[in-house]
Protein backbone atom coordinates (compact mmCIF):
# COMPACT_ATOMS: atom_id res chain seq x y z
CA UNK A 1 0.00 0.00 0.00
CA UNK A 2 1.20 3.61 -0.99
CA UNK A 3 0.88 6.15 1.74
CA UNK A 4 1.11 9.85 0.07
CA UNK A 5 2.00 13.01 1.98
CA UNK A 6 3.78 16.15 1.76
CA UNK A 7 2.07 18.63 -1.10
CA UNK A 8 2.55 21.69 -1.94
CA UNK A 9 -0.10 23.60 0.57
CA UNK A 10 0.22 25.79 4.16
CA UNK A 11 -0.21 22.44 5.60
CA UNK A 12 3.02 20.49 4.06
CA UNK A 13 4.25 19.93 8.00
CA UNK A 14 1.23 18.59 9.35
CA UNK A 15 1.07 16.18 6.29
CA UNK A 16 4.18 14.98 6.89
CA UNK A 17 3.18 14.23 11.03
CA UNK A 18 0.51 12.60 10.33
CA UNK A 19 1.96 10.25 8.10
CA UNK A 20 4.37 9.69 10.51
CA UNK A 21 1.19 8.38 12.82
CA UNK A 22 -0.32 6.33 10.01
CA UNK A 23 2.88 4.45 9.18
CA UNK A 24 3.24 3.50 12.86
CA UNK A 25 -0.12 2.14 13.27
CA UNK A 26 0.03 -0.03 9.96
CA UNK A 27 -0.61 -3.59 10.44
CA UNK A 28 2.67 -5.20 8.89
CA UNK A 29 1.58 -8.59 8.41
CA UNK A 30 -1.22 -7.32 6.47
CA UNK A 31 0.13 -4.31 4.30
CA UNK A 32 3.82 -3.37 3.05
CA UNK A 33 3.87 0.54 3.20
CA UNK A 34 5.51 2.30 0.37
CA UNK A 35 6.12 5.84 0.98
CA UNK A 36 5.38 8.55 -1.49
CA UNK A 37 6.26 12.21 -0.09
CA UNK A 38 5.12 15.04 -2.90
CA UNK A 39 7.48 17.95 -1.72
CA UNK A 40 6.95 21.61 -1.67
CA UNK A 41 8.28 22.00 -5.33
CA UNK A 42 6.15 19.41 -6.61
CA UNK A 43 8.28 16.73 -7.28
CA UNK A 44 7.36 13.46 -6.45
CA UNK A 45 9.53 10.84 -4.79
CA UNK A 46 9.57 7.92 -2.53
CA UNK A 47 11.05 7.82 0.76
CA UNK A 48 12.28 5.26 3.08
CA UNK A 49 10.25 4.72 6.25
CA UNK A 50 13.31 4.17 8.10
CA UNK A 51 14.34 6.86 10.02
CA UNK A 52 11.27 8.86 11.67
CA UNK A 53 9.84 10.57 8.99
CA UNK A 54 9.93 13.93 11.70
CA UNK A 55 12.23 14.21 14.93
CA UNK A 56 10.50 14.66 17.74
CA UNK A 57 8.43 17.57 18.77
CA UNK A 58 9.42 19.40 15.51
CA UNK A 59 6.86 22.34 15.64
CA UNK A 60 7.77 22.96 19.35
CA UNK A 61 11.36 22.88 18.38
CA UNK A 62 13.46 26.22 19.17
CA UNK A 63 14.45 25.78 15.36
CA UNK A 64 11.01 25.34 14.17
CA UNK A 65 11.28 27.55 11.32
CA UNK A 66 13.78 25.26 9.88
CA UNK A 67 11.54 22.36 9.37
CA UNK A 68 11.58 22.40 5.38
CA UNK A 69 15.63 21.45 6.11
CA UNK A 70 15.31 18.95 8.66
CA UNK A 71 12.49 17.05 6.21
CA UNK A 72 14.94 17.34 3.22
CA UNK A 73 17.46 15.29 5.44
CA UNK A 74 15.20 12.65 7.17
CA UNK A 75 13.49 11.72 4.26
CA UNK A 76 16.27 10.66 2.08
CA UNK A 77 14.20 10.64 -0.96
CA UNK A 78 15.37 8.00 -3.41
CA UNK A 79 15.19 8.08 -6.97
CA UNK A 80 11.62 8.20 -8.86
CA UNK A 81 12.68 5.01 -10.75
CA UNK A 82 12.55 2.92 -7.16
CA UNK A 83 12.03 -0.82 -7.71
CA UNK A 84 9.25 -0.49 -4.45
CA UNK A 85 7.04 0.80 -7.46
CA UNK A 86 7.69 -1.84 -10.28
CA UNK A 87 4.64 -3.35 -9.09
CA UNK A 88 0.94 -2.34 -8.47
CA UNK A 89 -0.47 -0.81 -5.47
CA UNK A 90 -3.20 -2.20 -4.09
CA UNK A 91 -4.18 0.52 -1.99
CA UNK A 92 -3.42 4.42 -1.32
CA UNK A 93 -3.83 6.06 2.28
CA UNK A 94 -3.71 9.65 0.93
CA UNK A 95 -2.88 12.15 3.81
CA UNK A 96 -2.09 15.19 2.39
CA UNK A 97 -3.76 18.30 3.72
CA UNK A 98 -5.21 21.29 1.76
CA UNK A 99 -4.97 22.10 -1.70
CA UNK A 100 -3.95 19.32 -3.79
CA UNK A 101 -4.77 16.39 -1.30
CA UNK A 102 -8.22 16.87 -0.17
CA UNK A 103 -10.07 19.52 -2.16
CA UNK A 104 -10.58 16.37 -5.09
CA UNK A 105 -7.31 16.97 -7.25
CA UNK A 106 -5.45 14.01 -5.33
CA UNK A 107 -8.53 11.65 -5.68
CA UNK A 108 -9.37 12.61 -9.34
CA UNK A 109 -5.70 11.31 -10.32
CA UNK A 110 -6.53 8.08 -8.45
CA UNK A 111 -9.90 7.33 -9.80
CA UNK A 112 -8.21 7.95 -13.64
CA UNK A 113 -5.22 5.62 -12.19
CA UNK A 114 -7.46 3.16 -11.22
CA UNK A 115 -6.35 2.53 -7.73
CA UNK A 116 -8.75 2.32 -4.19
CA UNK A 117 -8.08 4.73 -1.97
CA UNK A 118 -8.83 5.90 1.78
CA UNK A 119 -11.47 8.60 2.05
CA UNK A 120 -13.97 10.92 0.00
CA UNK A 121 -13.99 10.97 -3.56
CA UNK A 122 -13.54 13.65 -6.27
CA UNK A 123 -17.28 15.42 -5.35
CA UNK A 124 -17.36 15.66 -1.59
CA UNK A 125 -13.66 16.28 -1.20
CA UNK A 126 -13.83 19.42 -3.62
CA UNK A 127 -17.34 20.65 -2.14
CA UNK A 128 -16.13 19.82 1.68
CA UNK A 129 -13.14 22.07 1.20
CA UNK A 130 -14.80 25.18 0.07
CA UNK A 131 -16.59 26.22 2.91
CA UNK A 132 -19.00 28.42 1.14
CA UNK A 133 -20.44 25.70 -1.44
CA UNK A 134 -20.56 23.30 1.48
CA UNK A 135 -22.47 25.97 3.48
CA UNK A 136 -25.28 25.69 0.71
CA UNK A 137 -25.40 22.67 0.59
CA UNK A 138 -25.52 21.91 4.08
CA UNK A 139 -28.38 24.53 4.87
CA UNK A 140 -30.34 23.03 1.72
CA UNK A 141 -30.52 20.14 4.23
CA UNK A 142 -31.85 21.43 6.64
CA UNK A 143 -28.37 21.99 8.50
CA UNK A 144 -27.83 24.58 10.46
CA UNK A 145 -24.80 26.78 9.69
CA UNK A 146 -23.58 30.29 9.88
CA UNK A 147 -24.30 32.82 7.25
CA UNK A 148 -21.30 34.29 5.25
CA UNK A 149 -20.30 36.64 2.64
CA UNK A 150 -17.38 35.67 0.04
CA UNK A 151 -15.12 37.87 -1.29
CA UNK A 152 -13.06 37.56 -4.31
CA UNK A 153 -9.53 38.21 -3.41
CA UNK A 154 -8.80 39.85 -6.56
CA UNK A 155 -11.03 42.46 -6.25
CA UNK A 156 -9.94 42.54 -2.47
CA UNK A 157 -6.15 43.76 -3.88
CA UNK A 158 -7.63 46.26 -5.98
CA UNK A 159 -10.19 48.10 -3.49
CA UNK A 160 -10.13 46.29 0.02
CA UNK A 161 -12.38 49.13 1.59
CA UNK A 162 -15.39 48.84 -0.74
CA UNK A 163 -15.27 45.12 0.10
CA UNK A 164 -15.01 45.60 3.83
CA UNK A 165 -18.02 47.69 3.52
CA UNK A 166 -20.10 45.36 2.12
CA UNK A 167 -19.14 43.06 5.06
CA UNK A 168 -19.69 45.59 7.28
CA UNK A 169 -23.15 45.60 5.67
CA UNK A 170 -23.93 42.28 6.48
CA UNK A 171 -22.35 41.69 10.26
CA UNK A 172 -21.71 43.67 13.27
CA UNK A 173 -18.02 43.23 14.99
CA UNK A 174 -16.25 41.18 15.53
CA UNK A 175 -15.93 39.01 12.53
CA UNK A 176 -13.93 36.18 11.32
CA UNK A 177 -12.00 36.17 7.96
CA UNK A 178 -11.13 33.10 6.06
CA UNK A 179 -9.57 31.70 2.92
CA UNK A 180 -12.55 29.98 1.31
CA UNK A 181 -10.31 27.37 0.53
CA UNK A 182 -7.75 26.37 3.37
CA UNK A 183 -7.37 24.14 6.32
CA UNK A 184 -5.74 23.71 10.17
CA UNK A 185 -6.70 27.72 10.39
CA UNK A 186 -4.00 29.07 8.08
CA UNK A 187 -5.07 31.94 7.14
CA UNK A 188 -7.89 32.79 9.56
CA UNK A 189 -8.38 36.07 11.36
CA UNK A 190 -10.51 37.78 14.24
CA UNK A 191 -11.13 41.48 13.17
CA UNK A 192 -13.33 43.85 15.39
CA UNK A 193 -13.23 47.26 13.52
CA UNK A 194 -12.87 48.31 9.80
CA UNK A 195 -8.93 49.13 10.45
CA UNK A 196 -8.19 45.48 11.58
CA UNK A 197 -11.01 43.69 8.69
CA UNK A 198 -9.51 45.50 6.03
CA UNK A 199 -6.02 44.01 7.00
CA UNK A 200 -7.55 40.62 7.53
CA UNK A 201 -9.14 40.41 4.24
CA UNK A 202 -5.90 41.10 2.28
CA UNK A 203 -3.97 38.49 4.65
CA UNK A 204 -6.32 36.29 3.70
CA UNK A 205 -6.59 36.76 0.28
CA UNK A 206 -2.79 35.84 -0.13
CA UNK A 207 -3.61 32.23 0.55
CA UNK A 208 -6.84 31.79 -1.93
CA UNK A 209 -8.59 33.11 -4.90
CA UNK A 210 -11.75 34.05 -2.34
CA UNK A 211 -12.16 34.81 0.89
CA UNK A 212 -14.74 33.98 3.74
CA UNK A 213 -16.19 36.69 6.17
CA UNK A 214 -18.62 35.56 8.74
CA UNK A 215 -20.07 36.66 12.45
CA UNK A 216 -18.01 35.44 15.22
CA UNK A 217 -20.40 33.81 18.06
CA UNK A 218 -19.52 33.30 21.56
CA UNK A 219 -19.72 29.50 21.53
CA UNK A 220 -17.41 26.38 22.34
CA UNK A 221 -16.13 24.03 19.73
CA UNK A 222 -17.54 20.52 19.83
CA UNK A 223 -15.89 17.81 17.08
CA UNK A 224 -16.80 14.44 16.30
CA UNK A 225 -15.60 11.88 14.10
CA UNK A 226 -17.28 9.77 11.62
CA UNK A 227 -16.42 6.55 9.89
CA UNK A 228 -18.06 4.60 7.52
CA UNK A 229 -19.47 3.84 4.13
CA UNK A 230 -23.20 3.98 3.60
CA UNK A 231 -24.13 3.60 7.12
CA UNK A 232 -21.62 6.04 9.08
CA UNK A 233 -21.16 5.94 13.02
CA UNK A 234 -20.38 8.72 14.86
CA UNK A 235 -17.74 8.95 17.68
CA UNK A 236 -17.75 10.44 21.08
CA UNK A 237 -17.77 14.32 21.03
CA UNK A 238 -15.06 16.28 21.78
CA UNK A 239 -14.41 19.88 23.12
CA UNK A 240 -11.17 22.02 22.03
CA UNK A 241 -10.36 24.85 24.80
CA UNK A 242 -7.94 27.03 23.68
CA UNK A 243 -6.55 29.90 25.42
CA UNK A 244 -5.43 31.39 21.95
CA UNK A 245 -8.34 33.81 20.88
CA UNK A 246 -9.26 31.11 18.77
CA UNK A 247 -8.41 27.92 17.73
CA UNK A 248 -5.26 28.84 15.50
CA UNK A 249 -2.87 27.43 13.51
CA UNK A 250 -0.36 27.75 16.65
CA UNK A 251 -2.97 26.55 18.91
CA UNK A 252 -3.53 23.31 17.18
CA UNK A 253 0.09 22.52 16.27
CA UNK A 254 2.52 24.49 18.94
CA UNK A 255 0.70 25.11 22.08
CA UNK A 256 1.02 23.50 24.80
CA UNK A 257 -2.14 25.17 26.95
CA UNK A 258 -5.00 23.52 23.96
CA UNK A 259 -6.81 20.96 26.21
CA UNK A 260 -8.85 18.54 23.95
CA UNK A 261 -11.64 17.03 26.70
CA UNK A 262 -13.52 13.41 25.81
CA UNK A 263 -16.02 13.41 25.95
CA UNK A 264 -17.21 17.08 26.19
CA UNK A 265 -19.74 17.53 28.64
CA UNK A 266 -22.92 18.28 27.40
CA UNK A 267 -26.57 17.00 28.17
CA UNK A 268 -27.19 13.58 26.55
CA UNK A 269 -29.88 15.13 24.15
CA UNK A 270 -27.79 18.19 22.72
CA UNK A 271 -24.77 14.97 22.34
CA UNK A 272 -27.54 13.03 20.10
CA UNK A 273 -28.51 15.51 18.31
CA UNK A 274 -24.95 16.66 17.46
CA UNK A 275 -23.63 13.14 16.61
CA UNK A 276 -26.94 12.93 14.31
CA UNK A 277 -26.49 16.18 12.71
CA UNK A 278 -22.80 14.74 11.78
CA UNK A 279 -23.82 11.32 10.70
CA UNK A 280 -26.33 13.54 8.29
CA UNK A 281 -23.84 15.81 7.42
CA UNK A 282 -21.60 12.90 5.97
CA UNK A 283 -24.09 11.71 4.30
CA UNK A 284 -25.25 14.90 2.66
CA UNK A 285 -22.14 15.62 1.46
CA UNK A 286 -21.33 12.11 0.14
CA UNK A 287 -18.28 11.55 2.07
CA UNK A 288 -16.90 8.41 1.97
CA UNK A 289 -14.19 6.54 5.00
CA UNK A 290 -14.01 9.30 7.44
CA UNK A 291 -14.65 13.27 8.27
CA UNK A 292 -14.29 15.59 11.24
CA UNK A 293 -17.26 17.49 11.54
CA UNK A 294 -17.02 20.24 13.66
CA UNK A 295 -19.24 22.81 15.09
CA UNK A 296 -19.98 25.57 17.22
CA UNK A 297 -22.11 25.44 20.48
CA UNK A 298 -23.78 28.13 22.05
CA UNK A 299 -22.51 28.75 25.40
CA UNK A 300 -26.01 29.38 26.92
CA UNK A 301 -27.99 27.57 25.27
CA UNK A 302 -28.66 24.20 22.95
CA UNK A 303 -28.32 25.93 20.22
CA UNK A 304 -25.43 24.80 17.67
CA UNK A 305 -23.72 25.50 13.93
CA UNK A 306 -22.21 22.86 11.73
CA UNK A 307 -18.92 24.55 10.94
CA UNK A 308 -17.33 22.54 8.86
CA UNK A 309 -16.44 19.01 7.46
CA UNK A 310 -12.39 18.15 7.22
CA UNK A 311 -12.38 15.41 5.07
CA UNK A 312 -8.83 14.80 5.70
CA UNK A 313 -8.35 15.03 9.05
CA UNK A 314 -5.13 15.50 10.74
CA UNK A 315 -3.40 11.89 12.16
CA UNK A 316 -0.77 13.94 14.87
CA UNK A 317 -0.53 12.53 18.10
CA UNK A 318 -2.62 15.57 19.03
CA UNK A 319 -5.09 15.55 16.55
CA UNK A 320 -8.49 14.91 17.49
CA UNK A 321 -10.28 12.51 14.81
CA UNK A 322 -7.78 9.39 15.98
CA UNK A 323 -8.00 10.43 19.80
CA UNK A 324 -12.05 10.80 19.38
CA UNK A 325 -12.03 7.25 17.89
CA UNK A 326 -9.94 5.88 20.96
CA UNK A 327 -12.08 7.09 23.19
CA UNK A 328 -15.24 5.05 21.33
CA UNK A 329 -13.37 1.89 21.48
CA UNK A 330 -11.21 2.47 18.47
CA UNK A 331 -7.65 2.06 19.07
CA UNK A 332 -5.54 3.34 16.06
CA UNK A 333 -4.03 0.55 14.52
CA UNK A 334 -7.70 -1.16 14.26
CA UNK A 335 -8.73 2.38 12.74
CA UNK A 336 -6.33 2.92 10.16
CA UNK A 337 -7.12 -1.02 9.10
CA UNK A 338 -10.87 -0.26 8.80
CA UNK A 339 -10.20 3.13 6.80
CA UNK A 340 -8.55 0.58 4.32
CA UNK A 341 -10.85 -2.12 4.02
CA UNK A 342 -13.84 0.96 3.63
CA UNK A 343 -11.27 2.22 0.46
CA UNK A 344 -11.30 -1.32 -1.12
CA UNK A 345 -15.20 -1.78 -0.32
CA UNK A 346 -16.10 1.70 -2.29
CA UNK A 347 -13.64 0.92 -5.13
CA UNK A 348 -15.52 -2.63 -5.70
CA UNK A 349 -18.62 -1.03 -5.66
CA UNK A 350 -17.27 1.22 -7.91
CA UNK A 351 -15.89 -1.02 -10.17
CA UNK A 352 -19.22 -2.98 -10.65
CA UNK A 353 -20.98 0.29 -12.62
CA UNK A 354 -21.28 -0.21 -16.06
CA UNK A 355 -18.90 1.63 -18.59
CA UNK A 356 -19.87 0.43 -22.03
CA UNK A 357 -22.99 1.59 -23.40
CA UNK A 358 -24.89 -1.08 -25.68
CA UNK A 359 -28.02 -0.43 -27.43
Amino acid sequence: MGIIFGGRSTEHEVSTVSATTVLSAIDPARYTPVLIGVANDGGWHVAETEPPLLPEAVFGHPDAERVEPVLGDRLRFLDASDQRLGRRLDVIFPIVHGRGGEDGSLQGLLDLANVPYVGTGVLASATCMDKLVSKRILRDAGLPVLPAVELNSSAVRHDPRRLVQRAEAAFPYPVFVKPTCTGSSVGVFKASDAAALEQAVVSASAYDTHVLVEPAVEAREIECAVLGGHQPEASVLGEIVSRNEFYDYEAKYASDTTELKIPAELPESLSEALRNAAKLAFEVMKCWGMARVDFFVNQTSSEFWLNELNTHPGFTDGSMYPKLWQSSGIELPDLVSRLIELALERHQERSMIQTRFES
